[in-house]
Parts: C-alpha cells; structure tokens; sequence
C-alpha cells in the first residue's frame, strides 16, 4: 500500500516540474502577449499556485504515508487526489483535440493518476473493514 502512496509522490512531484516549464514549453514569453493583462496574469498565477500545490500534496505524500492510509483526513486527501485526477481526465477530453496521439496519452496518464490514487485508499478502507 504504501508503494501507491510513494508513487503518488512521485507522480504529484512530476507534475510539478512540468507545470513550471510551461514558459518554456509552450512559449508563453510570446503567446501570453497575446492575452490581456489580466488574463495573461490569470493564467500564470493559477499555473504557479498549481504547481506550488503539487509539490506540497508529493511532501504530503512523501513524509506523511502512513497518515493518508490510517486517517479519516488522510482517506479525504486520497480520495479527493483520485478525483482531481478523474476530473482532470475528463477536461483532456472536452477541451483538448480528441484525435490527438499527445492529447490521448495525457488523459490515459491521468486516469493513471485516478487509479494510483485511488488504489491506497480502497485497499486502506478494505482493512479497516
């Protein structure tokens, strides 16, 4: 159980350096330019605020595993990671090309993300039962 919770660590920690070269990857030095202030300074706090919380959830995850299988708040943080990561699947299929190779693989990594998390907390809730 705790492998799950070790790589959900992982897993969030990775996401977090992908999101801080978003300047990079997509160019956004040039095509935020294309935005208002406001939405360009929208996009680039949500994704900074985004990646200081996938780094704070892997430190959670890294140094607090025993806690997410043995608590109520740690099942709610499990639970509620395997659902942003549902929903996150879900909004790559709306809002992304759906013909896409990238764009599907990205939603399969998601759902990854669903199952790794949910993973800890049913085998977690299976033994307190």
């Amino acid at each position: 159980m705790l492998y799950w919770i070790k790589l959900g660590g992982i897993y969030f920690m990775l996401f977090g350096l992908f999101h801080l070269g978003f300047w990079r990857l997509f160019g956004w030095r040039w095509e935020l330019r294309k935005l208002s202030n406001v939405n360009r300074g929208i996009v680039q706090t949500l994704n900074v605020c985004l990646s200081f919380f996938f780094f704070l959830m892997a430190w959670v995850f890294f140094f607090h595993a025993e806690d997410l299988v043995q608590s109520q708040l740690g099942h709610v943080l499990l639970g509620a990671s395997a659902l942003f990561w549902f929903l996150r699947m879900l909004l790559q299929w709306l809002w992304f090309p759906k013909n896409d190779l990238t764009s599907q693989l990205f939603a399969l990594f998601f759902l990854a993300g669903a199952v790794i998390f949910a993973l800890p907390l049913y085998q977690s809730l299976q033994q307190a039962a």
